[in-house]
Order: structure tokens, then sequence, then C-alpha cells
């Protein structure tokens, strides 16, 4: 029995067998017929064999992570360089980045330059614009893989000029003090998921609809086409959501600070109302449209069913209800330079002026 299991330990080949004695040493079967030590290896080595010849390797040594230059909104180049395999061949070199610190291989996100020594180029791409990222080197051999400094950089952010919703709409947009604005009063007939909003174009209707629903000022499209659609607060408030992806309608608080910062609600008006009087109606008071945000006049849809005020007047509904049967909304003449505050039915036809997140 002794004699069998001899000649099978003669059969393997060098490297394929070590073996670990009582005083921690360890040795590796020569493939002949002797154990052969093994000289201990250093912390964090890890051991090989080559051919049958065992030595202790270091991950890779000296890396380090290029600065970061060409910079866009989408992309950037980095690159690294490596002053020693750790005495095995690297399998892989590049780099890796996240938008969280401490980025590794395991993610998707990383380049393949390689597989030696020495400096390389990386270029980092699909990155999204106005954004921070962590990038490291990597390296990697048969031991493991080490990376270099972390280093970070943050895209170019490339200024939005204009938002679309579900329907295509496409709304120019304007930012006044620290709040960004659509210019256009929203035109959708759909929520944010898709489902469709009713459209109500019966008056005794209208007065009744105690869901969601819009209507085209006198029941006419081409009026929708430049003053935006009215929409009950039904509509406004359901969940899956009038305004595009982003956006939100504004809250009452959110109205005062737009009028605060313009001056006060007495002047904002003005400020807000577009000039002349290609659509408002004389004399259309201290309308400068200095801020750019262009109130045009679209009227209403009354809770009891009928239309009013196309070229006089524009609500707008905000998103916080004054109690359950009320809320706030603010609303702009023709005569004045008010932003007028106060409280309407929820089956109000108003407009609605969405506001950026």
């Amino acid at each position: 029995m002794l004699f069998v299991l001899h000649i099978a330990l003669f059969a393997q080949p060098a490297g394929s067998k070590i073996k670990i004695g009582t005083d921690s040493h360890i040795s590796y079967w020569d493939g002949i017929n002797s154990w052969i030590p093994i000289s201990p290896g250093l912390p964090g080595q890890n051991l090989q064999f080559v051919a049958g010849i065992p030595s202790w390797v270091n991950n890779p040594q000296g890396i380090t992570t290029n600065i970061i230059t060409s910079l866009t909104a989408t992309s950037a180049v980095s690159g690294g360089n490596i002053i020693s395999d750790g005495g095995a061949t690297i399998t892989a070199r590049g780099v890796c980045w996240s938008t969280s610190p401490n980025p590794t291989i395991s993610l998707s996100t990383k380049t393949i330059n390689g597989t030696s020594n020495g400096s390389f180029v990386s270029n980092l791409s699909e990155l999204t614009s106005g954004t921070t990222y962590f990038v490291r080197a990597y390296a990697t051999n048969s031991a493991g893989t080490t990376y270099g400094n972390e280093m970070s950089f943050t895209t170019v952010a490339v200024p939005i000029t204009n938002v679309t919703d579900f329907d295509g709409n496409v709304y120019d947009i304007i930012t006044i003090g620290s709040q960004i604005w659509m210019k256009q009063n929203l035109k959708t007939i759909h929520y944010q998921n898709g489902d469709e909003i009713p459209n109500v174009t019966v008056n005794s209707n209208w007065a009744t609809t105690l869901t969601g629903a819009y209507c085209d000022y006198n029941n006419n499209a081409v009026n929708s086409a430049t003053y935006g659609r009215l929409y009950n607060f039904y509509a406004v408030a359901d969940v899956r959501n009038l305004c595009p992806n982003g956006w939100h309608v504004p809250s009452d608080a959110e109205w005062t600070t737009l009028t605060t910062y313009l001056g006060g609600s007495t002047i904002a008006g003005g400020k807000l109302k577009e000039a002349g009087l290609s659509h408002w109606n004389a004399l259309n008071d201290g309308a400068t449209n200095e801020t750019g945000f262009t109130a045009l006049p679209a009227g209403y849809h009354a809770n009891y069913g009928t239309y009013g005020g196309l070229g006089t007047l524009n609500y707008f509904w905000s998103s916080t209800e004054y109690d359950a049967t009320y809320v706030w909304a603010r609303f702009l003449f023709n005569y004045d330079t008010n932003v007028n505050r106060s409280y309407y039915a929820k089956n109000q036809g108003y407009s609605v002026r969405c506001l950026k997140n």
C-alpha cells in the first residue's frame, strides 16, 4: 500500500504538491523524488509557480493616477503609471471611476489599457454633465490588484435651455433668482406616466368633475397653442404628475419666493407680463417682461362652467391647498402690476407654469 502511494506521488509534476511542516515551513514536490523547502516570503506576497518553480510575488507596485485633462461635459482623459509588476506579469491595467469615492474594478465603468509596466492613457466616456466623479488607476497580476491615488473631477455643466413634456411639447426655460421656470404655460394632455388627461368640453360636466381634467379655452385648440391649456386642481394634484420629470407645480411658498425676489407682489406682475398689446388687452399697465417669464392672458374656465378673461388676465395654480375645498393661486391683470394671491375652488380651470425641482 505504501509502495503504491509512493509511485503515485512520483507521478506528480513539479510544483503540483506543497506541504506545510509542523514548523510552518512550506515545501514543494520537485516532480522526481524530493520535497524542496521554499524560503519564506514577505508580508503581502503571494506564492506562484512558473514551470514548476516557486516564487513569491507582490501585487503591482508604485501605481499613480494621472491628473484629469481634456475635460468636457461627457468625457475626460486620465491614465496612470506602473513602476513595477511585482514579479508577475500584469494581466490588466487602466482606470476605474464612480460618483462615489474609492471606485474598484468590480464596476463596469473602467478602461483596460494594456498589460505592461510604464505609463498609459485612459479615455473616460459616457459621463454625465455637471457631475463629480472619482477615478483611480489600477493594475492586476496573479497576486491581485493594486490601485493608485484617487483623483476627482467635475464634468462641464451644460446649460439647460428647454424641457420637453410627455407629448413632445418643448418649453423654453428662464432663471429668476434661485428658481428655474418654464417660459410658457403647460400644454400637455398626458400625465408623465403616459395616462391621458380627460378633455372635458361640456360646461356642465366641467362644473361637476372631481377628477383630473383639462380644456382648451372655448374648446378651441388654437388658443392652447398660444396660451397653454387650462387644468382643474385635481389634475395638478394627481400623483402621475402634470409637469415633466424633474419639474413640479410650484407651491404657494415658491410663488412667494418669486414675487419677493422681484420686489414684492405689487410690482412683480409688471416684470412677469409680456410687454405690449400683441396678446394683452390695453392698457397692460407696467408690463416690461424684464424677467423673460412672458406671462400671457390665458383666461380661465370657471367652476360653474363658463370661460372668461382671455386677453385680460392669467390665473396660475399653486400646489398648496388652502383647505379641503380651496387652493392658493396667483393671477395677473392687464390693468396693474400686481401678482395677486387668493384661494379658489378646485374645479376651476387655470394655467400651470412648472418650476424645476
